[in-house]
């Protein structure tokens, strides 16, 4: 089962003549990213039984293989495993991670000889995601359950440029990237602007889109309010999410044995819903409720002065490690010194949400969602959660 590629034509067209790009990195550039990819992209259903693994020396690191033996005129095929794909096929051996690179690194023999014995002494039907470099030599990406439900980036990406490119909300790009396990996208509106929690605190409407095409979570769309002054996002309760496979033991051995025209209209059916619920994310409308929101997280004020001693309840309210936590305090500082929150005194719950949204500028590609998300949850806090990170911040 090989994906052919995205249709360049089309795209060109839609990019070119709309404004969702901005000065640095465009749409236009994540278009051919995808593109490039699903060029040398191709799937392989393999029964473990069937495939051979083998590791070699580099000389700086140890590469692994998989060989797929060819059969009925198909040649041999060697994909070499990357760090996803190592991992999941170290999980599905019900192996350590860490316990499974020490093997390879240190017992190389012994370790290819206990996965080829796994696979031929419990065999399993396996997708390989790959990315073929020619005929016969690839790299192997993912190493997924033969239930994976296959809806790449380049479907979600036609999906909601329709509802984009009719809206009259100017999109730009702010930032997107595409890493071994998830893409990113993340957009701003020109016009759906308005202030946010205090007077010269201007904020934008904004989308994200996300995708894992190597079964590292859902597919998700999800509504992002922009600080325009920072461009700090924080994502709020607005969020759709659907598995690629779903945990329903029926549910997935359906999907195991429908023909690929069904799953083609499966697809075409979800598609259809991205686009609407695009759409309605993108309502000015959801985002004035926002903005009401922030203006009342101005007015939840901390009692006292010891800040420190509220950021530390807050980490724990957010349930994150003290690592992390330590970064608000960061971010803080950050807050305090741009528009609408200069010299903010008392600190309100806005100007921690935005100290805990700026944590995302120093975070690596996979976990900027995640400070966004945690800003949600502090625009979202239970007056109980609020009371504890307030009082926290009387010196006992």
């Amino acid at each position: 089962m090989v994906d052919g590629a995205f249709p360049a034509t089309n795209l060109e067209k839609k990019t070119m003549s709309h404004r969702i790009e901005n000065d640095g990195f465009t749409l236009q550039n994540l278009m051919q990213q995808v593109m490039d990819q699903n060029a040398r992209q191709a799937d392989f259903l393999v029964p473990t039984n069937q495939a051979f693994y083998r590791s070699y020396d580099r000389g700086d690191s140890i590469q692994s293989e998989i060989v797929l033996e060819g059969k009925g005129g198909e040649p041999t095929r060697h994909l070499n495993v990357n760090g996803v794909a190592f991992d999941q096929i170290a999980a599905h051996a019900n192996i350590d991670v860490r316990t499974a690179r020490r093997l390879r690194d240190n017992y190389t023999d012994n370790w290819d000889g206990l996965v080829n014995k796994i696979w031929e002494k419990e065999p399993a039907n396996r997708m390989i995601r790959s990315h073929m470099f020619g005929e016969t030599h690839g790299q192997a990406r993912a190493w997924l359950s033969d239930k994976f439900k296959t809806y790449d980036n380049q479907d979600l990406l036609e999906s909601v440029l329709p509802s984009l490119m009719e809206s009259d909300a100017e999109w730009k790009i702010v930032n997107a990237d595409i890493t071994d396990r998830r893409m990113y996208a993340r957009i701003k509106s020109e016009v759906i602007t308005g202030e946010g929690a205090n007077v010269g605190d201007l904020m934008a409407l904004g989308l994200g889109i996300s995708n894992s095409e190597t079964g590292h979570g859902s597919i998700q769309i999800f509504q992002i309010n922009w600080t325009l002054a920072c461009l700090n996002g924080m994502q709020t309760e607005n969020r759709h999410r659907k598995s690629h496979i779903t945990t329903a033991r029926g549910d997935s051995e359906t999907w195991g044995i429908l023909s690929d025209e069904a799953k083609d209209l499966d697809n075409r059916a979800l598609s259809a819903k991205m686009r609407d619920i695009t759409r309605a994310y993108a309502s000015r409308e959801s985002f004035d409720r926002v903005l009401d929101q922030m203006k009342q997280a101005a007015a939840d004020i901390i009692e006292g002065t010891y800040t420190q001693g509220a950021i530390d309840q807050l980490g724990q309210v957010l349930k994150i490690p003290k690592k992390q936590t330590s970064n608000i305090l960061e971010g803080l500082i950050q807050t305090v010194g741009q528009a609408g929150y200069e010299n903010s005194r008392p600190i309100s719950r806005a100007t921690l949400l935005n100290a805990v949204t700026a944590c995302a500028h120093d975070a690596d590609a996979d976990s900027v969602d995640d400070w966004q998300k945690l800003g949600g949850d502090v625009l979202n806090m239970t007056r109980a959660n609020w009371q504890a990170v307030s009082r926290a911040s009387i010196a006992a």
